[in-house]
């Protein structure tokens, strides 16, 4: 006689024996509550919806798991789903997270709030690792004021300059954070002293409520300034750009989230706020081109920074870009040299991203760290003599005084932070800045959301995070012997490169020394991206030879 029970039926029961089990207690539940007693009813409901989710996921067809496990093969993307928050919570140690660990956070957190901010034991970096990093110190420190450092933004053309903090906020569009939000930044910008920049959708009524000053990002989609048809508007630019808030104008070449990439706004996120902030028609899709419209080479570029100077009435007009082809950021430069037009600053954006959400290919592997991009930018304005016409900066996973003395050894007279102040306001990172669903209401339009974020409350803590910031800064210069930000050089800084090795930022880098791309380029490591750079085209001139050959 056969056997009843043969192994493919075993393994059979064995996948669908959760569901057996829950479909076994439902009708011994239901069987008892017409037998014996209707308190049974109970048990039947609980284990009703098990009993109709497995023969929902016997039926269904996108999930072969679900096929084959139903009932138990749910608690797989139960898990899932909670992965991050356990692996967060629970599981991860205090340095290991990314893109900001524990103790990133932690420091924000303590110096928003105006918490204690020191830590006990030592430091919990392990020194002898490769990439751990530290600053000389002086045997004579000084005592240095800690009134917030600030500095002059504007050359010769330009008749209104600005004086800019070392540290402001970054570019985050209103649309991209909430309302909520973008007030309390404005706020707390006031407060502390610092500009914000509006990101590149527009001047919405949140950025002008509290009247901190503003630097209005212009990127290719000219939201705030544009004609229907989404080419530049010069009357349009020049009555916003000429308002006593508004201190600087940057335009966005580029940026670390997403380099070379233009940005889509959904329709269905067009609220009438944003499309009056933004000049666009409400409920369709908003699409930022991946290049600006305006100008097509790099002289042609200056000549439009030439224009916008001209029509803000004589303010600030800089550059944001994430670098590239090393070829075009000389372009840029010759392009300087060539028409006598220089942007008063250039932020330099880091590839290590920021809040905008982009595919994975281009947040993970296109476009320069910030440290290269920003050495790249440095010997190009140095190589070329324009370093004392131009101001630089650097935004990019800036979240302490460490992080901004380390770019002002390579070159920033400034930083520029955006999710060390999304951190100030709140923000958990729980990793759904782009699904409008952010459960502390900084990137979301949901109103229910941004209840929770109390505008004067938060203000508060952005400006104490600034303030503690650029004491610890502070702090920094003076134990270097050193009385500014400014003074901070390469040697200032030294990276482990090995157990036993450990070198000084001035012996890892090639920093050039001043009008030798003029003078000497076959002496540099960028002969051959000198020689492609053309001022009249972003394309190089010819092939970059021996890299093509490798």
């Amino acid at each position: 006689m056969p056997a009843l029970i043969t192994p493919s039926t075993s393994k059979l029961l064995m996948r669908y024996s959760v569901f057996i089990a829950v479909c076994a207690g439902a009708l011994i539940c239901l069987v008892l509550s017409f037998a014996a007693h209707q308190s049974w009813l109970i048990g039947f409901c609980l284990f009703a919806p098990f009993v109709v989710l497995g023969i929902f996921d016997i039926i269904q067809t996108s999930h072969s798991l679900l096929r084959n496990y139903p009932v138990i093969g749910s608690v797989r993307w139960i898990f899932e789903a909670a992965r991050p928050y356990l692996r967060q919570y629970l599981m991860e140690d205090d340095l290991s997270e990314r893109p900001y660990h524990r103790d990133d956070r932690s420091l924000v957190y303590a110096r928003s709030k105006d918490e204690e901010d020191r830590q006990p034991f030592g430091t919990e970096l392990d020194t002898y690792a490769a990439e751990y990093e530290w600053m000389t110190h002086s045997l004579a420190p000084t005592r240095v004021s800690r009134e917030p450092f600030r500095l002059a933004v504007g050359g010769p053309a330009c008749t209104k300059p600005y004086s800019a903090s070392v540290l402001n906020v970054s570019a985050m569009s209103f649309g991209s954070l909430g309302a909520n939000a973008v007030e309390a930044l404005n706020l707390g910008a006031r407060t502390a002293g610092c500009y914000h920049d509006t990101g590149e959708g527009g001047i919405s009524p949140y950025h002008r409520r509290h009247g901190g000053d503003l630097v209005w990002e212009l990127g290719s989609g000219y939201f705030g300034a544009r004609n229907s048809d989404g080419s530049f508007s010069p009357e349009r630019f020049a009555d916003a750009a000429q308002d006593d808030q508004v201190k600087m104008i940057e335009i966005k070449l580029s940026q670390g989230a997403k380099p070379g990439h233009g940005g889509v706004l959904p329709g269905s996120k067009v609220t009438p706020e944003i499309a009056a902030a933004r000049g666009i028609p409400l409920g369709q899709d908003c699409i930022s081109p991946s290049r600006h419209p305006a100008f097509s080479t790099p002289v042609q570029m200056m000549e439009f920074i030439a224009t916008l100077r001209e029509l803000s009435g004589g303010k600030p007009v800089g550059i944001k870009l994430c670098v590239g082809h090393p070829s075009e950021v000389f372009a840029l430069v010759k392009a300087m040299l060539k028409t006598g037009i220089r942007p008063d600053f250039v932020v330099v954006d880091g590839s290590e991203g920021g809040t905008g959400a982009a595919p994975p290919e281009l947040a993970d592997h296109v476009g320069m760290p910030l440290r290269e991009g920003l050495l790249l930018m440095r010997n190009a304005l140095v190589g070329t003599g324009l370093r004392g016409e131009v101001r630089l900066a650097a935004s990019g996973k800036v979240i302490s005084g460490f992080s901004m003395a380390a770019n002002m050894a390579i070159g920033a007279d400034w930083c520029n932070a955006a999710r060390a102040f999304m951190f100030s306001l709140g923000c958990v990172m729980s990793m759904r800045c782009h699904t409008g669903g952010c459960p502390t209401g900084v990137t979301t339009s949901d109103p229910h959301l941004q209840r929770g974020l109390v505008v004067d409350d938060k203000a508060e803590r952005v400006a104490r995070f600034h303030h503690h910031t650029v004491a610890a800064l502070a702090e920094l210069v003076a134990a270097a012997g050193l009385e500014h930000p400014s003074e901070i050089l390469p040697h200032h800084i030294w990276h482990r490169v090995s157990p036993l090795e450990v070198k000084a930022l001035d012996r890892l880098y090639p920093f050039l020394a001043a009008d030798i791309l003029l003078n000497a380029p076959g002496d540099t490591p960028y002969a051959a991206d000198w020689q492609a750079a053309d001022a009249d085209s972003f394309a190089p001139l010819r092939a970059v030879g021996p890299r093509r050959a490798a």
